[in-house]
């Protein structure tokens, strides 16, 4: 019971996770500060006085809400862990304002290093197969993959986690508020091999300033931060600051100094971030955590998929880019000859192979690429 009085006080507002800590070890116990006399708060000096004002509304208001917060976790199957307990994220807990109380659907992978993979909600084809393809082989390594399931790179970066281990996302709402409302099936993934989570209380919506300190979550429960496409200004390189003002690993994918969301990404490598084109870039400065097998894992099985592909189909995939989609037209037109039935069957072969994606308007791209896994 006692981490539903340390949530519903972090439920307000103005009382952040270092207050909540000093009224907790001061009182002895959240229950006992959610308990304890406006006097004796007030004769603690911790609270400020708007801040007691606050509290004071909120517990007149909800005197309830510990015990109701019991019952929604119980009826929503979401559990808590607060600062105290092995189960608290490790990294979490030395940063500068680690949230006291953490709400979770799933299983936090405390067992595996974790990683943060971010980019721009506005992913291009390259960015969604890079954050795919990293994500993927980070997981395949034994890492444990955060981002914070938002539309674009991140979106991507669970989806392809979840095809080869496990992930974590960072909500900036209730972990039972499925946000964007696109991404609920995604979170349901996620919620049943990794974990979902939140510092929020059950039901909180997303709001625009929740997503800052959603970051600062998403970098401080990583080693390191992996940025694959981001604007000049862009929440990805907010997350990459934190992890930089917690002494963290900040990586970045390159990209075109043509492309606007790319711009970030290219302005954290000038500033010294590690420059990724490989997985084994990010692998390599965590040799003692991950699995010594992996990279041999990954480099055999991209070996036995390239080993059973016809010529025609090596051909077609010399043809196609990661970042650029072509369609059927003009695939036959790079390839100088090739009938349009015999070049429709090739690639939809090569999707079956998990080597091609098409998009909407049926145009194609590469799934890998020579160096990326």
């Amino acid at each position: 019971m006692e981490n539903f009085y340390l949530a519903a006080l972090q439920g307000c507002n103005q009382i952040g996770g270092a207050l909540l800590r000093r009224l907790a070890e001061h009182f002895g116990s959240g229950q006992a500060v959610w308990q304890a006399g406006e006097q004796e708060l007030r004769g603690s000096g911790i609270l400020p006085q708007p801040v007691l004002e606050t509290l004071s509304a909120v517990r007149r208001k909800s005197a309830d809400l510990p015990r109701f917060l019991q019952e929604e976790c119980r009826r929503k199957k979401i559990e808590l862990c607060s600062w105290r307990e092995e189960a608290y994220p490790p990294l979490l807990k030395a940063i500068h304002n680690p949230p006291a109380v953490l709400f979770y659907r799933g299983r936090l992978q405390n067992d595996k290093p974790r990683l943060a993979v971010v980019g721009s909600r506005r992913v291009t084809a390259y960015g969604r197969v890079v954050a795919e393809e990293l994500a993927a082989s980070l997981a395949a390594a034994g890492f444990s993959v955060v981002s914070g399931a938002a539309f674009g790179a991140d979106a991507c970066s669970h989806q392809g986690a979840l095809t080869r281990g496990a992930t974590e996302a960072v909500l900036g709402c209730g972990v039972d508020v499925a946000y964007p409302p696109a991404n609920q099936q995604l979170l349901a993934e996620i919620a049943e091999k990794g974990a979902v989570i939140s510092e929020y209380l059950p039901g909180s919506p997303a709001k625009a300033g929740n997503f800052p300190a959603r970051n600062r979550i998403i970098s401080g429960m990583c080693l390191g931060t992996v940025v694959v496409e981001a604007a000049s200004r862009s929440g990805s390189l907010i997350t990459a600051e934190m992890a930089l003002n917690e002494g963290r690993d900040v990586f970045a994918v390159p990209g075109s100094i043509f492309s606007p969301v790319s711009r970030g990404c290219n302005q954290l490598i000038q500033q010294g971030a590690k420059l990724v084109i490989d997985s084994r870039d990010i692998i390599d400065e965590y040799s003692n955590f991950v699995k010594k097998t992996a990279n041999k894992q990954n480099n055999d099985e991209k070996n036995k998929t390239h080993a059973i592909i016809t010529e025609t189909e090596e051909r077609i995939l010399e043809v196609l880019t990661l970042d650029e989609p072509l369609s059927i037209d003009e695939v036959i037109y790079r390839l100088h000859g090739s009938s349009a039935a015999n070049a429709a069957f090739v690639l939809l072969q090569l999707e079956f192979k998990g080597l091609v994606r098409s998009d909407d308007l049926h145009r194609y791209v590469r799934t890998a690429k020579e160096g990326i896994l």
